[in-house]
């Protein structure tokens, strides 16, 4: 594609705005349309873990896309940060998995011992509870020292700043439809109608809400996310347990996340959700007890039926991309997401990725 031409962006949240800012920076004119604010949607609810070590125990196609896009977080962050102005909160800190019975810590120990080049420590319940004394009674744990998080909200705005510096607009409307007429497609919101030769679909859950085009059926889960102030001893790093992870906060809060609620497109924290969360945050560390509780945040993660993203051109309808259902990934795939979309619509380059999550994989 020509640079220059309009994109049209449906959906500013972390992945949306990560795809406006890659187009933007490489001169195309872009626009972002969302009905809530940027970050108004799952990614407010975030805590941004970048943790594919945990997620994925296993090689597979998903893992070494989640690696590749950590792998370029450091430099990504560091250009973010320069071009908004904005400190983005984002460290590696590393994760530790705590394991409170016998089984899962054998699992654990035998996979620290794998020789696939990953760099983890083990460490037995004597050992994590010298070096972890806030544990409650850790049979034994292990240390991925790669892994990090940043703040999903704030690296969203600031992603944001950096698209409209370059040119690109953000406009608050529902988008309707999206119809091919000719050589342009129709984005019809509820407040104009505009031409575009490319549109990205990274409107999470609500993708299929959209007449006129054929996508993967997306499926809502909700995520319930807590805020505490802690009052222990500070947290040196992301703990991980059987029923709920802990993310230590600059400022001397922590979130505990986070439910996995298939409720439909239902919006509400509940009491069930906090009390489960509450449950298990003070179960892994006992100090937790006397946090203070300072709310909770609810997300609706896009899940397609295999839980794995689609990415890339639609098979049916020409200039319109796919960008959707990374479900508990957001966050860790908006770098290697923005820059593999980018490439197709910039250059027509198409990555591996495309052809491993394809956008068509769920028709007969």
């Amino acid at each position: 594609m020509t640079r220059g031409r309009d994109v049209v962006v449906v959906g500013a949240g972390i992945i949306g705005c990560a795809i406006a800012r890659e187009l933007a920076s490489r001169g195309l004119q872009c626009s972002v349309i969302d009905d809530r604010p940027v970050a108004g949607g799952a990614t407010q609810a975030s805590a941004g873990m970048l943790a594919p070590y945990v997620e994925a125990h296993g090689r597979n196609a998903m893992l070494d896309l989640c690696v590749r896009s950590l792998d370029l977080y450091d430099g990504w962050i560091d250009t973010v940060r320069a071009e908004s102005g904005v400190a983005v909160e984002y460290r590696r800190i590393g994760t530790l998995e705590v394991a409170l019975d016998r089984a899962n810590a054998d699992t654990l120990r035998l996979l620290s011992q794998r020789a696939d080049g990953i760099e983890r420590v083990w460490l037995d319940g004597d050992r994590a509870a010298r070096e972890y004394p806030a544990l409650g009674g850790a049979t034994g744990a292990l240390f991925t020292p790669a892994h990090g998080y940043v703040a999903a909200p704030q690296l969203a705005s600031a992603l944001a700043l950096c698209a409209e510096a370059r040119g690109a607009t953000f406009h608050r409307a529902t988008v309707r439809r999206i119809d091919r007429e000719g050589a342009s497609l129709i984005v019809t919101t509820t407040s104009n109608r505009i031409d575009a030769d490319a549109v990205v679909l990274a409107a999470g859950a609500w993708t299929n809400a959209i007449e006129g085009i054929r996508a993967p059926a997306l499926r809502p889960v909700r995520g319930q996310l807590l805020t505490l102030a802690w009052r222990g001893d500070p947290l040196p790093t992301i703990l991980w347990g059987p029923e709920c992870y802990i993310v230590p906060r600059t400022d001397g809060t922590v979130l505990v996340g986070a439910t996995v609620e298939d409720v439909g497109f239902d919006e509400r924290t509940t009491a069930a959700g906090v009390r489960d969360l509450l449950d298990a945050v003070c179960e892994l560390v006992p100090e937790a007890w006397g946090a203070s509780f300072l709310g909770a945040r609810v997300g609706l993660r896009p899940a397609t039926p295999d839980e794995l993203p689609v990415l890339g051109p639609d098979a049916h309808v020409d200039g319109l991309v796919h960008a959707l259902g990374h479900y508990r990934n957001g966050v860790l795939l908006a770098p290697i997401t923005a820059r593999l979309i980018a490439d197709w619509i910039a250059d027509r380059r198409r990555d591996p990725a495309v052809d491993t999550f394809p956008p068509d994989r769920f028709e007969p």
